[in-house]
């Protein structure tokens, strides 16, 4: 145990012996109550792995400069003024050992999950890594406002399949938004209360939505001040730093890797540490030895490991990306930076849960290529894997890295496969023709605009074709009709989904451009993104010469087609099954546990960030509560806390040091809608870059 009381000089002279023995006794009591009272947070055990496996950066040099033959830089998180919390995720804090209510109770405790305050044992550092941004290589990147606090070991008694997905025995904490690091480029190193409170929900969402993800353990914000232009249009303001406390296993990446990286030859730019090859295969030992275990023990041929290595990395990122495409979420910024070497959803930036089913749903407002659009997702991730490949060679020979990669396709469709089965109660049978069933689906959703989540939540209410059902056929496909055109766009919506994004004139540039001079045109643009405005284009010229009488008749067609054959399929799951009633609640019970009835709609964070703008923070707290049990009814959560309830909120969920601002308070009245309805008109607004 830790002295913290004050020591008694070894020279110290007393005249009486029994004082001296009271005054000893009195100041071990003294440390045992200060022991006792200390923050939870002081008694984290501490193992920073990484810091003395990796090397790390000899400098102390300030600002920002390339860091060269180094994996690590230590850092000063920069304090905050007056910091405080949002918003702690008890579920997520109890991975380090942590009680939630004790550390939100702790007037320490938004101190040290700033990075206000440093933790005994903890060694702040930023990690050193490059990136495809985009496509294009872009050199050193890092962590620019990010912070590794270091590694906590796992407490005892942790939940054994976590460990299994953790063999390492730590968890890496991060705070992110603390500040300057070597790798903040031309930024300040902070993040405001709406970034951070967006990654905060989305991390636990992914979570309990059962996708691999980084954990987020808190959100503080603070009266410290940055200026940001939220849409890069001249109005900028000032807006309060805040600081998400993230929680991974590792948050090595893809672009790890590419520090050692020779120029590039498009853009030039090379790895800080090229020529540095024993830096990779010790970053190579590291991340094998801690977290793929098995296959250090299983394969001792050096090679034969690295590729062991690789097809794991394969085969999670493919899992992954498959379980994006099946829960509707767009990342936005896919670039080898933002890839985790362990499979996980990593760096919640300009996100999006799909609402709409639009296949070329585009989350970030700054994507004007498309290049991360939802269905491009699972093709970037396979070219990601190849920059990957290339960056462990020659630890990892191309020939064999391109054999693994010949896998990826056939991996992701497996996945995808699997749980699209799941989400429409296919369960018993494996028919060669659920893929043209699922493309079909898509196809309708699309062509009706239909709510991607509640469209596939509807589907466990569609009855099984059963001899003792009394229903006839032509009743149940249409009451089973009935119940996905609630689910679909208005023609008004559909309009407005389909006006071209560019603007006309700049179309017929282009299209002149690309008959005239193609080489400038594959310049400035590309063929896919103007078939997109042109297909947009004849849409929006359809729905314009149609009714809203027509376009429902037309959805409802087109929706008792498919449920005319998703009826014969779910049939034919009956056939040779004794027990029919107990194969349609199993086919009802996993569907409502795969299809959410409530996901992080981009409406409802804004609802939860403009109310914490506005100094209320308990839409926050609320919303997470609704998050983490995404697949049931939670009654008394099924509106926004500030409806009815003019924006007041329970005690110690208002931030009294936070004034009233104007955009958010002139927002709330807003109509309510619940979690798990459709998004309202006015979400159509929100744009996130």
């Amino acid at each position: 145990m830790a002295y913290l009381g004050p020591r008694l000089g070894p020279s110290r002279v007393f005249l009486s012996g029994v004082s001296a023995l009271r005054l000893v006794s009195t100041a071990g009591m003294d440390d045992m109550g200060l022991a006792m009272s200390r923050s939870s947070l002081e008694r984290l055990e501490f193992d920073n792995v990484a810091l003395k496996k990796l090397p790390l950066d000899p400098s102390e040099e300030q600002g920002v400069r390339q860091v060269k033959g180094a994996c690590f830089s230590r850092v000063t998180p920069q304090p905050l003024t007056k910091p405080r919390f949002v918003a702690v995720s008890h579920q997520a804090q109890a991975l380090l050992g942590l009680d939630g209510e004790e550390v939100v109770n702790d007037p320490l405790g938004p101190e040290y999950l700033s990075g206000s305050k440093v933790m005994p044992g903890s060694e702040p550092a930023a990690h050193c890594y490059c990136g495809h941004q985009y496509g294009q290589f872009a050199g050193q990147l890092g962590d620019g406002a990010a912070c590794y606090l270091g590694e906590v070991k796992v407490p005892s008694g942790q939940d054994p399949e976590l460990l299994r997905e953790n063999p390492s025995g730590r968890w890496e904490i991060q705070v992110k938004g603390a500040g300057l690091t070597p790798y903040s480029r031309q930024a300040d190193g902070r993040k405001v209360l709406r970034s951070s409170i967006r990654e905060f929900l989305c991390s636990e969402a992914m979570f309990f939505l059962g996708v691999p993800t980084t954990r987020a353990g808190s959100v503080v914000t603070s009266d410290s001040r940055v200026i940001r232009d939220v849409y890069y249009n001249g109005h900028a303001r000032h807006e309060r730093c805040s600081v998400v406390l993230r929680i991974a296993p590792t948050f090595i990446r893809f672009g790890s890797f590419e520090i050692f990286k020779p120029a590039d030859e498009f853009t030039g730019r090379q790895g800080p540490s090229y020529g540095r090859d024993e830096i990779r295969g010790q970053m190579m030992d590291y991340v094998i030895e801690m977290f793929y275990p098995e296959i250090q023990q299983n394969y001792p041929d050096r090679v034969e490991r690295n590729v062991a290595f690789f097809r794991e990395v394969v085969l999670r990122t493919a899992r992954l990306v498959a379980q994006w495409q099946c829960v509707g979420f767009c990342h936005g910024v896919l670039n080898t930076d933002n890839m985790s070497i362990l499979g996980l959803t990593l760096d919640y930036g300009p996100y999006g849960f799909m609402d709409r089913f639009d296949p070329d749903f585009i989350c970030n407002a700054s994507d004007n290529s498309g290049r991360y659009s939802y269905q491009a997702q699972p093709a970037i991730c396979r070219w990601n894997l190849v920059k990957l490949a290339e960056a462990l060679a020659p630890e990892l020979p191309p020939d064999r890295a391109e054999a693994v990669l010949e896998e990826y396709l056939d991996l992701y469709n497996r996945f995808y496969l699997e749980n699209m089965r799941k989400k429409l109660g296919l369960l018993k049978k494996e028919d060669p023709e659920d893929e043209i069933l699922i493309t079909k689906l898509l196809q309708t959703m699309h062509n009706t605009g239909a709510d991607f989540t509640n469209t596939f939540r509807s589907l466990s209410l569609i009855s099984c074709p059963t001899e003792e059902n009394s229903e006839g056929e032509e009743d149940s496909v249409k009451k089973a009709t009935d119940l996905l055109i609630e689910q679909c766009a208005s023609l008004e919506e559909l309009k407005a989904a389909n006006k071209p994004t560019m603007d006309p004139r700049e179309l017929a540039v282009l299209l002149s451009m690309a008959q005239s001079n193609p080489a400038l045109f594959q310049m400035i643009s590309d063929r896919a993104t103007i078939a997109r405005q042109l297909e947009r284009l004849s849409k929006l010229k359809d729905l314009m010469e149609t009714t809203q009488e027509e376009l429902k008749t037309k959805q409802a067609e087109d929706w008792t087609s498919w449920i005319t054959q998703y009826r014969k399929r779910l049939a034919r799951e009956l056939e040779g099954q004794s027990d029919v009633q107990a194969v349609q609640e199993e086919r009802v019970r996993v569907m409502d546990s795969t299809n959410p009835r409530v996901i992080l709609r981009n409406y409802i964070a804004q609802n939860a960030i403009e109310a914490a703008e506005n100094g209320d923070f308990s839409e926050v707290q609320r919303v997470l509560k609704v998050l983490e049990k995404p697949f049931s009814s939670q009654p008394g959560l099924e509106l926004p806390a500030w409806v009815g309830g003019g924006g007041t909120s329970a005690e110690g969920e208002r931030d009294e040091g936070e004034e009233q601002q104007q955009e958010a308070a002139t927002a709330m009245p807003r109509n309510p809608v619940p979690y798990d309805s459709k998004p309202p008109a006015w979400a159509n607004e929100i744009c996130v870059t």
